[in-house]
């Protein structure tokens, strides 16, 4: 993800129902979406999705809190444009990034908003096992249940 990405991602997120069922159902604000893609530059770990038919832009997705002590890596922070939701693309982002991840550690990790029905339910299309384990995130100061899921290396 480059600084000249700021406008086509934010062309993608603009659209409220790729938020609908996220814990920060705001981020289609061009404020908040400003911050949310100031910390994904920060982070060092995010990219930008694009469709190779036609080089649009169409989403992003980011590495988060890789431990080489705990031999894992949490990847979230997705979003796709509307129009590609429900096919390949989603389960075809993911696993780019898992077989990327797997050459470094044992284990991925997904924190997915406790309602975010939608996101869980693409996460076991793509082999996530849903674990016991429940963390609640601070967003804008108010606390929000996450469940999570991971799917470790075979």
């Amino acid at each position: 993800m480059r600084e000249s990405d700021h406008d086509a991602l934010f062309d993608v997120a603009r659209d409220p129902l790729v938020w609908e069922q996220h814990p920060a159902t705001d981020r289609f604000k061009p404020e908040v979406f400003r911050e949310l893609f100031r910390e994904s530059m920060a982070s060092g770990g995010a990219m930008v999705v694009i469709d190779r038919a036609d080089g649009s832009v169409i989403g992003s997705s980011r590495y988060h809190d890789h431990s080489a002590e705990r031999r894992d890596v949490e990847i979230g922070w997705s979003f796709l444009a509307r129009r590609y939701w429900g096919g390949r693309y989603n389960g075809e982002m993911k696993r780019l990034m898992l077989t990327h991840a797997f050459r470094f550690v044992d284990h991925v990790i997904f924190l997915i908003g406790e309602d975010n029905i939608r996101s869980q339910k693409a996460l076991l299309k793509i082999g996530g096992v849903q674990t016991d384990r429940r963390v609640v995130r601070e967003l804008n100061g108010r606390p929000l249940p996450h469940v999570v899921f991971a799917i470790s290396r075979a």
